[in-house]
């Protein structure tokens, strides 16, 4: 079960690299938070950062002292008991714990110390592996969005609806401090009217003695709030953009009287090249993990991701379902994934193609679905022939006993085949569907049956659209025997896609 958690005037307390590597340091600073946030009206929480720094880092990189996050990471870096303690310390003195995982295992150790959410930062919003592992957790998540398109937004909102995942945005620069001019508050009330229903928030990086653009922020709606904070206290320093126990108590103030004066409640300009910069250089690039072969694709047994990335890397935020990678040229064990390298065939595209299609399909037919449903578009002779040659599946449930819906596009044919421990029965739901069993053509229609026996050679075709279901003893792999040796030869012939119900009455991006 998802934890049940209120973004509702939420200031979180970020402590990210601030504690110094030091325990008692860091402990200091979070009873000194709960000192200074004690008398005010607001839900808090305080939040650390974890890299697996063994992984992380590239191997051939570890230790280096001219790479600055490398550098500073290793410098701060804290045993996995003592961030514990730290959590432990954020509980103790009543805060929400919340923790941003810049890798896959940070995410398990986010689990094994009992958050209570996860933050997604904005260089990690489109690392699609990494997103595929948080999703996996039952943490309510809060996403910035510092330098990313909306087109990328989109994609990263509809993932997480599909998932039921509750979350919120937050609005973010990644310059570090930001200035006045480059702060873009009024895209807090354009991630507001993209995505209704969706709480906004904001992160800060302004100079910390800075208290108008909370109260703007306020002003325009947000209602979640996140801060960079410290402590001097002996050879511990604080950057340019965290803020002082003095500085934060000003800070609440100000957002404590925008509060007052508020009632309930444009596009931005383009990301600087400083802000693209800083942002890239935490996005982990793609290595090789073992020698690559020219021809072969890009997947995760042959790859890992680190940083620091390389100029014309494939990055972990290029990674996607819909994107197939093939090396063009023999990459050698931890070397970089270069794009001049590749070839890339982008499906995604066509898969909203083929969508809309099959939507239309479904839209007339009010035939009744399933809430989730597990789509596999079948392409016998490549994706590019679907509408020719395919079919759409969705998988209902596989056991002792088998349901799947058929969708067939008007025109669309399956081609010849048998199977041998499987017999099904097609029950036609809408439209008309032409069956040939062992070289018998017949024409049916909503309401009629058809046994397809074990070894049965049979295929179907639809001329204006059908919808069937196929009920059958257990679905085996490989027990689908085509006639034609062409079809073979396709070594992908299905494409999966997961999908729930209000996708049919959402825009696709």
């Amino acid at each position: 079960m998802e934890k049940n958690t209120d973004f509702n005037k939420l200031f979180i307390f970020e402590l990210a690299n601030n504690h110094g590597g030091d325990l008692g340091h860091g402990l200091n600073m979070i009873r000194k938070l709960k000192e200074v946030s004690a008398s005010f009206p607001f839900t808090f929480a305080v939040k650390l950062q974890y890299r697996e720094l063994d992984t992380f880092v590239h191997p051939a990189y570890k230790g280096r002292q001219d790479i600055k996050y490398i550098k500073r990471f290793t410098e701060t870096r804290l045993k996995p008991e003592e961030l514990k303690a730290l959590r432990d310390e954020i509980k103790r003195c009543g805060f929400l714990a919340i923790c941003t995982p810049f890798d896959e295992p940070s995410v398990d150790l986010i689990e094994e110390h009992g958050f209570d959410m996860i933050k997604i930062g904005s260089c990690s919003l489109t690392d699609w592996p990494l997103l595929e592992r948080i999703v996996k957790t039952s943490h309510p998540i809060i996403a910035s969005t510092a330098g990313v398109s909306f087109d990328d937004i989109d994609k990263v909102v509809l993932f997480l609806e599909h998932r039921e995942k509750k979350f919120a945005l937050m609005h973010c620069v990644g310059e570090y401090p930001t200035p006045d001019d480059h702060l873009k508050l009024d895209r807090i009330n354009v991630l507001q009217k993209r995505y209704p229903g969706v709480e906004i928030g904001y992160s800060t990086h302004e100079a910390p003695e800075h208290y108008m653009p909370v109260r703007v922020a306020i002003g325009k709606g947000a209602r979640l709030f996140e801060k960079h904070v410290g402590l001097k206290e002996g050879r511990h320093e604080l950057n340019a953009y965290s803020a002082t126990p003095e500085q934060l108590q000003r800070w609440l103030e100000s957002a404590e009287e925008a509060f007052q004066m508020c009632g309930e409640p444009g596009v931005s300009s383009e990301p600087t090249e400083k802000e693209r910069s800083d942002l890239k250089g935490l996005q982990r690039g793609v290595f090789a993990r073992r020698a690559i072969l020219k021809g072969e694709k890009i997947s995760a047994a042959n790859v890992f991701c680190a940083i620091p990335n390389q100029p014309g890397q494939l990055l972990a935020n290029d990674l996607s379902k819909y994107t197939e990678f093939t090396s063009q040229a023999d990459v050698a064990q931890d070397q970089p994934v270069l794009f001049a390298n590749l070839s890339a065939n982008n499906l995604r595209q066509r898969i909203l193609e083929i969508m809309r299609k099959v939507r239309d399909v479904l839209l007339v037919s009010k035939v009744t679905l399933p809430n989730r449903m597990d789509f596999e578009f079948s392409h016998h002779y490549g994706i590019d022939q679907f509408e020719e040659w395919g079919a759409t599946i969705i998988n209902c449930i596989n056991r002792e006993y088998c349901k799947k819906m058929i969708i067939l596009l008007p025109g669309q044919k399956h081609p010849l085949h048998y199977h041998v421990k499987k017999e099904e029965t097609f029950n036609v739901l809408y439209g008309d569907v032409t069956i040939t069993l062992n070289g018998e053509e017949k024409e049916y229609r909503p309401g009629d049956m058809v046994v397809v026996e074990r070894g049965c050679r049979h295929s179907f075709s639809s001329q204006s659209g059908a919808i069937f279901e196929e009920i059958s003893t257990t679905h085996v792999l490989q027990d689908s025997f085509y006639d034609d040796p062409k079809v073979k030869k396709i070594e992908e012939r299905k494409t999966p896609i997961t999908f729930w119900q209000d996708w049919l009455k959402k825009p696709m991006y």
